[in-house]
């Protein structure tokens, strides 16, 4: 790693900078190697002389929020890791919405509009991970997502430039954003959300976490579904249907309660992981002729 990169951003920003940061620290499976530099930025500012120093050293970089969804793997990640974790959490609500930053977490978005009486997110109690994440992966349960509630977003972009891209320029599909194409940083987003009853918005949530506790493994480290569901099916089905359950390679294991996700035991490697989604993905290809598709993003280098 460049040291005068690192010297640089030293000086310019106030927020926490950490060389040869193990990732298993930053993500929900408690999985990943190291990345040479990881930067946890306090504000928008210092994101985008993150970025713009990046840009002018030449070093990759990527962005890591509540670190659900991923896996990383054992050799970790070569370049700048920006971590946004304490930075960007505001909220300026509308009777008919609100305007967030993306470093807000799922739940607590969730609670504060139903608290208002604004409806359509109570899925996403329960769910791990920040807005920035959940509009990136386009976050959903059954045929509702949260690509459904957004109108507009702010980015940073490669160059270290704010800028604002409308609804008419994002593509959201099944789990997928064409945010996941453009090297940016989402900065913060404008939601419509429809007007409901606090009290029926409380009780959806009720239901959806009571629900989430009795279908998933909450007590593990997990990234959430390791695989999208296909056309017309649900890989967790055709997982329990090959005899997944209980399957373990290493320290990491398929859940008991749920086939499609996979757990860490206690000091399961992403090398534990990788194999075990292979042997899944084998099953059921050769038992229903279909490819499942990772849902989870898998980054960085093995070892």
């Amino acid at each position: 790693m460049n040291p005068h990169l690192i010297n640089t951003l030293q000086d310019s920003i106030q927020g926490t900078i950490k060389l040869n940061e193990p990732l298993k620290n930053h993500t929900t499976w408690k999985i990943g190697g190291p990345a040479d530099v990881l930067v946890i930025p306090q504000n928008r500012e210092e994101i985008r002389r993150t970025v713009l120093l990046c840009h002018e050293y030449n070093i990759p970089w990527l962005v890591l929020g509540n670190g659900s969804n991923l896996l990383v793997l054992d050799g970790g990640i070569r370049g700048v890791v920006i971590k946004m974790e304490g930075a960007l959490t505001g909220c300026i609500w509308q009777e008919n919405g609100v305007t967030v930053e993306t470093g807000v977490s799922l739940p607590r978005l969730v609670r504060d509009a139903a608290k208002r009486g604004l409806t359509g997110l109570e899925w996403c109690a329960g769910i791990p991970a920040s807005v920035g994440g959940a509009i990136v992966m386009n976050a959903g349960v059954g045929n509702d997502s949260f690509g459904n509630y957004v109108e507009k977003i702010e980015v940073v972009d490669s160059t270290g430039q704010v800028k604002w891209r409308e609804k008419e320029e994002l593509i959201f599909n099944y789990r997928f954003s064409s945010q996941q194409e453009r090297q940016e940083i989402i900065t913060g987003a404008v939601l419509t959300l429809p007007q409901g009853k606090r009290e029926e918005c409380e009780e959806k949530i009720r239901d959806y976490l009571k629900k989430r506790r009795s279908s998933q493994p909450v007590e593990y480290p997990t990234a959430g579904s390791v695989f999208k569901n296909p056309p017309r099916n649900y890989a967790g089905r055709l997982l329990e249907a090959v005899g997944a359950k209980g399957m373990t390679v290493g320290s990491a294991q398929v859940s008991e309660k749920h086939a499609n996700f996979i757990i860490n035991l206690g000091g399961a490697c992403a090398q534990d992981v990788t194999q075990l989604i292979k042997e899944l993905k084998s099953r059921v290809r050769q038992e229903f002729r279909i490819n499942l598709e990772t849902e989870v993003r898998i980054i960085g280098e093995a070892r």
